[in-house]
């Protein structure tokens, strides 16, 4: 006896198959004749993948400058795994983590390199916030919730210390099992060819397809050498949409060149989900669909890569044994007006609407699917 079997489940390669849960894990795939406690009938009209792993919110709630629920930003918009990224640092990051133990969200750490977190926006300016010891002190009390760090990399958080904050990062990255590092790139200095230089195999650029000055793209709409060369290195290229830090002239001219995204992810929170233009990670998804990737290419960008990139071994794949995560999705034909965070708009044919998920083996009807009944038993 399964504890739940969704019947007809349409993949992003449009076949048809069931899929079982049991004990939170994925238990058969495939023609399965055994019953459950719960069945849904899906009849091949929506689409399920593992569940969506967004790489980069802020859900502290006690934030002060970017906050928002787990909840919110995860399993009520489709989102089964969620990424902190640097909200919090050593000092508040046993608080966060007690929170986030009554979401039905997934959700992990990635440590700030400076102890005092997210309380201003100069976190990095005081280089004494950078304390390895209370770094180190964090992740060993919380393995399995803090699955990286985070440094963010513009003027306006390192103040006059330049590069020197992400020499400290990777030194303090070193002493921690070499977890993965995500970087946030702005406005210089430091310039991004300083950071990209620093960065080694499984390090993420965040905001990768910003449309400020420090981009990736030179004055002639060429890849820069330093971050091409990065990337040869095994770094990885994430959205980080957030409220200024994405541009579709910048993400259409370099997709045209082939430099892919290996994650799709939202930088949400409160502000930025209410007003815009992020609104959520399906709708940041959609824009990418409108630029010109393919349903699965963008599907593997918030399941099996945003997994690789983070060492999430459970998840991210749909396979016998593994977290029983997934969410349940149409991809609907209609005219769409969207925004990046340059204000500019680009109008798709089609946008991908998150209607249920299932989050360790129990379904979860989103907000969206919870206003057009789509599910009402």
């Amino acid at each position: 006896m399964f504890d739940l079997i969704l019947r007809q489940a349409r993949l992003v390669d449009d076949t048809v198959i069931d899929i079982a849960l049991k004990d939170g894990k994925i238990a058969a795939l495939g023609k399965i004749t055994g019953e459950a406690t719960e069945e849904r009938q899906l009849n091949g009209e929506y689409y399920v993948s593992a569940g969506w792993i967004d790489s980069h919110v802020h859900c502290y709630p006690k934030s002060p400058i970017y906050h928002d629920e787990p909840d919110s930003v995860g399993i009520h918009t489709g989102v089964t795994t969620v990424v902190d990224a640097g909200s919090t640092g050593a000092d508040d990051v046993d608080d966060f983590y007690q929170i986030t133990r009554s979401a039905a969200t997934e959700v992990y750490a990635l440590l700030n390199i400076s102890r005092v977190g997210l309380i201003a926006q100069n976190e990095l300016s005081n280089m004494a916030n950078i304390d390895a010891d209370a770094v180190r002190g964090a992740v060993k009390r919380h393995p399995d919730f803090i699955v990286g760090l985070k440094a963010r990399m513009s003027s306006s958080v390192v103040g006059d210390n330049g590069i020197t904050p992400l020499v400290r990062a990777k030194a303090i990255q070193k002493e921690n099992g070499d977890l993965p590092l995500m970087v946030h790139i702005g406005n210089n200095p430091p310039d991004l060819d300083e950071v990209a230089g620093l960065l080694t195999s499984g390090d993420i650029i965040t905001h990768c397809y910003n449309g400020k000055p420090n981009r990736i793209l030179n004055p002639a709409g060429q890849l820069r050498a330093s971050v091409a060369q990065a990337i040869q290195r095994g770094v990885r290229l994430d959205v980080g949409h957030g409220t200024a830090s994405f541009s579709f002239d910048v993400a259409r001219v370099a997709i045209q060149q082939g430099i892919l995204p290996h994650s799709i992810s939202s930088d949400i929170y409160c502000r930025n989900r209410i007003s815009g233009p992020v609104h959520s990670l399906g709708a940041v998804m959609s824009k990418f669909l409108s630029i010109g990737l393919s349903l699965p290419q963008v599907i593997d960008c918030v399941t099996a890569h945003a997994a690789d990139g983070l060492r999430l071994k459970n998840k991210g794949r749909l396979a016998v044994g593994l977290d029983g995560d997934l969410t349940v999705f149409e991809l609907r034909r209609q005219p769409t007006v969207f925004t990046d965070a340059e204000q500019q708009t680009l109008i798709g044919d089609q946008a991908l609407v998150a209607l249920a998920a299932v989050r360790a083996g129990k379904w979860f009807t989103t907000e969206q699917g919870k206003a057009e009944h789509v599910f009402d038993l």
